[in-house]
């Protein structure tokens, strides 16, 4: 399970545009400049497998949950409530494995699926964001 992403085209003026661009091609969500709230810190890959690149997730704010329109390289899209994200047990380690290895990795174990890798890790600095801005909610 991923984010909406991918590599910054040529005509886009920064990586804030890549990731509007991205999310309306993927997901079909159209999302402006006025709405950004901020940025997460920079994520990378642990594994030298992957090739050497750097994700800067953006958080944007949406007045209502609008319809997913998936392109054909989604396989599927859900919605994830903060409210399952902060779920006791659902982040824990698992079990993956990796080109033919089993290796224990921390993930959220969510009714859509398990979420691990880079998507976690921007995940868990999302959740540990919030639990500082706004402490009541966690």
């Amino acid at each position: 399970m991923a984010f909406p992403g991918g590599r910054r085209d040529p005509e886009d003026d920064d990586l804030l545009a890549t990731a509007l661009r991205e999310t309306w091609e993927e997901v079909g969500i159209s999302l402006s400049r006025e709405t950004l709230l901020g940025a997460l810190a920079d994520v990378v890959p642990r594994t030298p497998t992957l090739p050497p690149i750097a994700v800067r997730p953006f958080l944007l704010a949406l007045p209502v949950r609008p319809t997913l329109v998936l392109n054909p390289e989604v396989a599927a899209a859900t919605w994830v409530s903060l409210e399952e994200l902060l779920r006791p047990g659902t982040h824990q380690q698992v079990s993956v494995d990796i080109h033919g290895q089993s290796r224990e990795v921390w993930a959220y174990v969510l009714q859509a699926g398990v979420v691990w890798g880079m998507t976690e890790r921007i995940l868990t600095t999302l959740v540990e964001h919030l639990s500082h801005v706004c402490p009541e909610e966690s």
